[in-house]
């Protein structure tokens, strides 16, 4: 696991650090658990920070980690505890990192292994299609999926969602899928200044 340290909540394009290392974002909706996803990348309890309320995480949160990368938590979208204006504010922002950050090496989509591909989901994803972004499917709270038989069932529908993304499960409880996260990110290559 490779040490990290915050950097900034960005709340506005101008504040975002400079571009020096390959960039991994984690988006995704509302309390999908992008930020536990992190904590457990980095075996760093706290460093972002989780709430049961969607919504909680209202900059784009910069983090560089040891070895040589920058993490970047967006936003979730979807249901938020927030007026609308801030939520407007925010797909604003997020559009503008992602079309605009040359360091960019890998979005990590994240989809609740339960729920499967939303709307919203299926957007981003083609969006991030448009714009040649490389991207990864991670399917998380996969240990809320208690029989195989829901396993499968949730396998094969989020196949379906991307047939050319074979998802990457996660579990925040028992860290499933850690290393094979940490092996999809190591093979990025990026556009760097």
């Amino acid at each position: 696991m490779a040490a990290a340290e915050f950097i900034i909540g960005a709340s506005k394009p101008e504040q975002f650090p400079a571009e020096t290392v390959p960039e991994i974002a984690f988006l995704g909706r509302s309390n999908v658990g992008k930020s536990s996803l992190i904590n457990r990348l980095l075996n760093q309890k706290g460093l972002a920070r989780t709430s049961a309320t969607p919504g909680c995480t209202q900059a784009i949160q910069f983090y560089r980690v040891e070895g040589g990368w920058m993490f970047v938590d967006l936003p979730g979208y979807g249901f938020a505890k927030a007026p609308r204006d801030f939520v407007r504010s925010w797909k604003d922002l997020i559009e503008s990192y992602l079309t605009t950050r040359q360091s960019l090496g890998l979005c990590l989509l994240l989809l609740d292994s339960r729920r499967g591909w939303m709307e919203m989901d299926l957007e981003l994803k083609d969006w991030l299609q448009h714009w040649q972004r490389p991207y990864a499917v991670v399917a998380t709270k996969f240990d809320k999926l208690k029989t195989q038989r829901d396993r499968s069932e949730s396998m094969a529908a989020l196949g379906k969602g991307d047939p050319t993304h074979t998802p990457l499960t996660f579990s925040a409880l028992s860290g499933q899928g850690v290393r094979e996260i940490w092996q999809a990110i190591s093979t990025i290559k990026t556009n760097r200044p």
